[in-house]
């Protein structure tokens, strides 16, 4: 399960370097997380004090949140260690 990430991360690190022509860029994050426990808390202390325009959207029936997270990044690897912050989140689905 490890080196699926780990191969998943150097994967997008090589795209995000490909397709990214200057740093810092902004970047947007889209996550699906369950309503449960302090998820949101979570999530937002991530990505608290990073200058983030955090956007939220709640299902129709209020068990998942889908958030947008837009903040500008320096690098592909900043990019990738807030994804795996992320990862602490039970149940987060990243798109």
């Amino acid at each position: 399960m490890q080196q699926d990430r780990d191969a998943f991360y150097s994967n997008l690190k090589i795209q995000l370097e490909d397709t990214t022509k200057k740093w810092p860029t902004e970047y947007l994050y889209k996550f699906i997380l369950p309503a449960i426990g302090n998820n949101t808390k979570i999530i937002e202390d991530i990505f608290n004090n990073t200058g983030a325009k955090i956007s939220t959207r709640v299902s129709k029936t209020g068990k998942y949140t889908s958030y947008s997270i837009k903040i500008i990044m320096k690098s592909a690897d900043d990019i990738i260690k807030k994804y795996r912050e992320c990862e602490v989140i039970e149940g987060i689905v990243s798109l």
